[in-house]
C-alpha cells in the first residue's frame, strides 16, 4: 500500500464514523430528502467549538494539496464531530432496518465511486478528504434517489390495506389537525365503542406506511368503524392517504404553526389539511382555528353535511365550554353539564361530532364522557414514588398545548412548581416568538425554569427574564431529571413540556 492509499483508508474510516452519526439522523427524521444536511449546518455552526473545528477541517482540505497528510486532520475533524451529536445517541440509537441499510448501502457506494475516480485521477489526499467531509450530502442524495423506489416499495402494503377496508367495508373516518389528532382519534374510540366494534390506528400511526400497517394488522371481519389519523409535512400527502382510506366522516381539528417552516405559512397548512374532505360526506370542523370558519362555510356551500364545533361560538353544532367543568351543547340541547375533565374543549367537541354524525345517544355520549381516556405523554398527570406530582407533556411541541400544559400545573396545589423544557421546534419564523411566549408564561407560573439544550436557550431565557422563576440551564434531558429527582420532595410539582431527540442540540 502506498502513502497515497494510506490516506485514502484513514479518510474512507473518517467517512463510515461520520456516516454513522447523520444516518441516525435521517432516520429520525423519517429519511426526509435534505434532513442530514440541514442537521449537519445546525451543528457545525453551534457554539464556538464546532465552527472552529469545521474551519480547520476546511482548511485542512485545501492544505492537503500541497500537504497530503494535512487529509488526516479533516478525516479526524468528521469522526469526532461535531461536539455534541455522538456516533451512539442518547435518547435512539440506530435501528439497522431494511430502510436504512439501502439508504447507508446507497450513499457509500456514490462515496466510493468518488474515492476511486478522485484516485483513477490522481487527484489524491485533497479530493479524499473533501469526499469526507460531504457525508451528509450523500446521504440526502442517497434519501432524494430511494424516495420514489421507497414509495413504490410500500404501495404493495398499501394496496392490501385498501383491498382489506373494500372487503370489510367499516364506516372510515379520518382525523387531521395541526396538533391534538391523537387525543380525538382515542376520545372518538372512547365514545364509539359501548355501540360498535371499532378500529382506530395506534399510537401516531397517521402515515402511508403506519395506516397500512394498521388496516393489514388489526382490521378484522365484523369491524364496524375504521378511525385513521393523518398527517402530513406538505402538501399532498393527506390527499394520497385519503385516496384509498376514503373516509365518509373527516375531522379538521386545529390549525396551528406546527411544522411551519416546512409549510411555510398557515395558509398553506389549511389547505393541505382540508384535502382530508375530498371523500367525505360529513365534515367535522373546528371553527375557533385559524382559517377553518371560511372552510367549514366552503364545504357546506359543496354540498357536504358539516358539523361546526367550537368552545367560542354557542351556536356551534357541537359546543363545549370547560370553564366551570365540562358542558356539552349538541344542536342547543345539553348533553352533559359540569363534568370534571382536564380535556381540551374543541378536542372533545370534534369527537363528540363524530358519535352524533354515527347517531350515538346524546345518554351514551353523556355516560362516556365521564371517563376520557388519556393519551400518553400528552398532560399525563402522575405521582412519582417520591411523592412528586408529574405533567408528562413530553410527546407535545406546539403553543396551544404548551399553554394547556401550563394551565394544569396551574391548577395542582404544589409547594414548589417546576418546568423542564427544551422549548418548541419546527415553527418557522415564529419559533423564537413562540418560545420567548412561553419562557414569559413558564416563569410566572413556576418558581424553577429547568432550560434544556441549546435550540431554544436564548429565546426561553429571554423570555424567563419577565418572570420571577430561578433558570437553570442544563444540556440534556438526563441532566433535568436529575436536577429534579435531587430538588423536589413531596408535594411539589414538575412539568415537563416536550422532549427533543439527541439530534437537536
Amino acid at each position: 500500500m502506498t502513502v497515497t492509499d494510506g490516506y485514502l483508508v484513514a479518510c474512507f474510516v473518517g467517512l463510515l464514523l461520520s456516516s454513522t452519526r447523520w444516518l441516525r439522523v435521517a432516520q429520525r427524521e423519517h429519511y426526509l430528502p435534505s434532513s442530514a444536511s440541514r442537521f449537519s449546518l445546525r451543528w457545525w455552526r453551534l457554539g464556538i467549538v464546532n465552527p472552529l473545528l469545521f474551519l480547520v477541517a476546511v482548511i485542512a482540505v485545501v492544505a492537503s494539496a500541497w500537504f497530503p497528510s494535512a487529509c488526516l486532520v479533516t478525516a479526524s475533524v468528521v469522526s469526532i464531530g461535531p461536539i455534541g451529536l455522538g456516533l451512539k445517541g442518547r435518547t435512539s440509537s440506530l435501528m439497522w432496518t431494511r430502510r436504512l441499510r439501502t439508504v447507508a448501502a446507497a450513499a457509500l457506494l456514490l462515496a466510493c465511486i468518488l474515492f476511486l475516480l478522485l484516485r483513477q485521477l490522481e487527484l489524491g489526499s485533497a479530493g479524499y478528504s473533501f469526499v469526507a467531509l460531504l457525508v451528509p450530502v450523500f446521504i440526502d442524495v442517497a434519501l432524494t434517489v430511494l424516495k420514489p423506489i421507497e414509495q413504490r416499495f410500500a404501495r404493495q402494503y398499501v394496496v392490501r390495506a385498501a383491498a382489506t377496508l373494500d372487503r370489510v367495508n367499516p364506516i372510515r373516518v379520518a382525523i387531521t389537525g395541526s396538533y391534538g389528532k391523537t387525543t380525538i382519534k382515542g376520545y372518538v374510540r372512547h365514545l364509539l365503542s359501548e355501540t360498535h366494534s371499532v378500529v382506530a390506528s395506534p399510537a401516531s400511526f397517521n402515515n402511508s406506511a403506519g395506516l397500512s400497517r394498521s388496516v393489514n394488522e388489526h382490521l378484522n371481519d365484523g369491524t364496524e368503524i375504521f378511525v385513521a389519523e393523518m398527517g402530513t409535512y406538505g402538501p399532498g400527502e393527506i390527499a394520497d392517504l385519503v385516496s384509498w382510506v376514503q373516509p365518509s366522516i373527516s375531522v379538521l381539528a386545529a390549525i396551528g404553526p406546527v411544522h411551519l417552516e416546512r409549510f411555510g405559512d398557515l395558509d398553506r397548512i389549511v389547505a393541505s389539511k382540508s384535502e382530508i374532505f375530498s371523500t367525505s360526506r360529513t365534515a367535522v370542523v373546528n371553527i375557533d382555528a385559524y382559517g377553518l370558519a371560511a372552510e367549514a362555510n366552503r364545504l357546506q356551500a359543496s354540498g357536504i353535511n358539516v358539523l361546526k364545533c367550537s368552545a367560542k361560538d354557542p351556536t356551534a353544532d357541537i359546543f363545549v365550554t370547560s370553564k366551570e367543568g365540562l358542558t356539552v351543547s349538541v344542536s342547543n340541547r345539553q348533553v352533559v353539564a359540569g363534568l370534571p375533565s382536564d380535556a381540551a374543549a374543541t378536542n372533545v367537541a370534534c369527537a363528540v361530532a363524530v358519535a352524533v354524525a354515527l347517531e350515538v345517544p346524546d345518554t351514551t355520549i353523556a355516560h362516556r364522557l365521564t371517563d376520557l381516556p388519556s393519551v400518553d405523554h400528552r398532560r399525563q398527570v402522575l405521582t412519582s414514588p417520591a411523592g412528586v406530582t408529574i405533567i408528562d407533556d413530553t410527546y407535545n411541541s406546539n403553543p396551544a398545548g404548551a399553554a394547556a400544559a401550563l394551565n394544569t400545573l396551574s391548577r395542582i396545589d404544589a409547594n414548589r412548581k417546576v418546568v423542564v423544557t427544551p422549548g418548541m421546534v419546527e415553527l418557522g419564523k415564529r419559533q423564537v416568538t413562540e418560545n420567548r411566549r412561553f419562557g414569559v408564561d413558564a416563569s410566572l407560573l413556576a418558581d424553577d425554569l429547568l432550560i434544556v439544550g441549546r435550540t431554544n436557550k436564548a429565546a426561553l431565557a429571554n423570555g424567563a427574564r419577565d418572570g420571577t422563576a430561578r433558570v437553570h440551564l442544563l444540556p440534556n434531558r438526563d441532566e433535568a431529571t436529575k436536577w429534579v429527582r435531587e430538588n423536589l420532595k413531596p408535594g411539589d410539582a414538575v412539568l415537563y413540556e416536550n422532549d427533543l431527540p439527541d439530534h437537536y442540540a
